[in-house]
């Protein structure tokens, strides 16, 4: 019995080596075949790195090219944003200097043309967005109006302008200069 003992041992031992042969030999492959995904893997995320990098790369220089654009745009806006104001008074000017050339005594022509000459310059302010601030007749209001003094007054309520001295003016509802006024006492 001891050789029938012997054989079965032997007989057990290699079966249990047989599966560790397979198992290993299909470690060997799955190894091998691991690594040649791993390393394609490697290469992949290399590959999506470098286009990564060159994407920030192209993003970084679009970036600068347009603060340069904006800076640049800027400048121009500084230098050239009232060009269109200036064309619109161009003929006020122009009118300006035909009245000083003009040779004439008579002071009405005189004031005819000064008129017209303000007329159109007012007319420009207007399409940029001036406007005169109303103020004779109105109650006082600080944010419009510059007090210079007060003066006594039977037909006005107290508080009310009762005289303009210097117009004042809104752009676009924003006080440019304030009129300056008298107010009843």
């Amino acid at each position: 019995m001891n050789q029938d003992q012997k054989q079965m041992e032997e007989t057990e031992q290699e079966a249990a080596a047989t599966p560790e042969a397979a198992d290993g030999e299909n470690a060997a492959a799955e190894d091998s075949r691991s690594r040649e995904e791993l390393l394609a893997e490697v290469d992949r995320l290399t590959q999506e790195v470098q286009d990564l990098q060159n994407r920030l790369l192209r993003t970084g220089a679009d970036f600068d090219n347009f603060r340069k654009r904006a800076r640049q745009e800027k400048e121009d806006l500084g230098k050239f944003g009232a060009l269109r104001f200036v064309q619109e008074i161009l003929p006020a000017l122009d009118n300006f200097q035909l009245a000083l050339a003009a040779d004439t005594s008579d002071a009405e022509s005189l004031k005819k043309g000064v008129e017209m000459v303000y007329r159109q310059l007012q007319s420009s302010l207007e399409k940029e967005g001036l406007k005169a601030i109303e103020a004779v007749g109105l109650p006082f209001d600080p944010n419009l109006h510059e007090a210079v003094m007060q003066v006594p007054s039977d037909e006005h309520a107290s508080g009310t302008v009762v005289e303009e001295l210097r117009k004042g003016y809104l752009m676009h509802e924003r006080v440019i200069r304030p009129a300056m006024v008298k107010v009843a006492e």
